[in-house]
């Protein structure tokens, strides 16, 4: 990050600050005049008169200290050679530039109080030191201020840069919470597609059949609604897990049933054949002896449910060939072929199921394809075996 402006980082002025401010250029005034004030009003009245009129004339200008520090500092600096009265304004002129840390600028305000300083000892004409005593204690005391001033301008900017990290750090910590939020909604709203999709297209095709068939007894008929029953509370059951994982945020863990994995694929099938469609199902996966990651026996059986639920719902009574192939090696590649049906299916829907898919695979590193082969209907996936 760049070093930021004085301006920036520059604390403003309080009213308690404005006193104190006062108070210490007072102090400094009463150390500088008051030894001299007594023999200049005896001796030298014009003295007198012209170190008042220029220290009140610094206290004025020392106000507009913030607005051109460089130029208040070097004028009152300059006064300071025929007033001691405005030695108090020149050293909060000299003290406030110093926050500024500009070494060109504390240099030409050093340089400029040193001689205004020696100056006013020769004019006072009062001081039986030695030459190399006055300029020392002139150094030594103006080297203080202008190194005070720095301390102080490095603090408010250190001050200032880690207020202004912390700023960031909530604005960046509030962005990382709502795209994780967005996210895992995203997350949500495919898992409950890939679940509830399936299961409601049973519900739809097996209602659809009582609609259509005529020559049923009462028995049939209280059959068939009994399946239809039977697949709504299936339903809700898998909507009851997905919410689970929603309301256990304390420790993430499911709440019911745990979340599919590769060694629930068989039983997805079977039930889809159970159910009336038609499925040839052909396991080639290879695992050498490795258990499926269940991320990725997760993902395979979504991508399976998905083609299961399109297949019951665009191409009834066609026949579904799923084959799932691959190893740790070359990963886990799955393919499903169908007729493409005839007419349009009555079961509604978003058309998002196969876009959440593909999300979910490119999020495994994997990638998910679909589209017709003549008059084929063909879904194919591929994931990584460490994904």
């Amino acid at each position: 990050m760049a070093r930021p402006s004085p301006e920036v980082y520059q604390t403003p002025l309080t009213r308690w600050g404005r006193i104190w401010r006062v108070l210490g250029m007072l102090l400094v005034v009463a150390v500088a005049w008051g030894p001299v004030a007594g023999a200049q009003w005896r001796e030298q009245r014009s003295l007198f008169w012209l170190d008042v009129t220029l220290g009140l004339v610094a206290f004025v200008l020392v106000r507009y200290r913030r607005r051109w520090p460089l130029a208040i500092a070097v004028v009152i600096g300059g006064l300071g050679a025929f007033s001691s009265i405005a030695a108090g304004p020149a050293v909060l002129a000299a003290f406030s530039l110093a926050t500024r840390r500009r070494y060109w600028e504390l240099a030409l305000v050093g340089v400029v109080n040193m001689v205004a300083g020696q100056a006013i000892v020769e004019i006072q004409a009062e001081n039986g030191q030695p030459l190399w005593l006055t300029v020392l204690v002139n150094a030594v005391f103006t080297a203080g201020i202008l190194g005070w001033g720095m301390y102080i301008g490095s603090r408010r900017e250190l001050i200032w840069t880690l207020r202004h990290r912390a700023e960031r750090a909530e604005d960046e910590q509030e962005f990382r919470v709502a795209q994780a939020r967005n996210t895992e909604r995203a997350r949500i709203a495919r898992e409950m597609h890939d679940v509830l999709a399936h299961r409601i297209s049973q519900i739809s095709m097996h209602a659809g059949a009582l609609g259509f068939r005529e020559d049923l007894s009462a028995d049939e008929m209280r059959a068939s609604a009994s399946v239809i029953r039977e697949k709504a509370h299936e339903a809700l059951t898998d909507l009851r897990g997905v919410l689970g994982v929603l309301r256990d945020d304390r420790t993430g863990a499911l709440v019911t049933a745990p979340q599919p994995t590769y060694a629930d694929l068989p039983l997805l099938v079977g039930e889809a054949g159970s159910s009336g469609l038609r499925v040839d199902f052909h396991d080639l996966l290879d695992p050498l002896g490795q258990q499926v990651p269940d991320v990725v026996g997760r993902t395979i059986y979504r991508i399976v449910q998905e083609g299961i639920t399109n297949a019951r719902k665009h191409a009834p009574g066609a026949l579904l060939t799923i084959q799932v192939s691959g190893s740790p090696d070359d990963g886990v590649d799955i393919l499903l072929r169908n007729p493409v049906g005839f007419g349009v299916s009555e079961t509604p829907g978003a058309g998002l199921g196969l876009v959440g898919l593909s999300e979910r695979a490119e999020l495994r590193g994997g990638r998910l394809e679909h589209g017709r082969d003549g008059s084929t209907f063909v879904l194919h996936g591929w994931i990584p075996w460490a994904a």
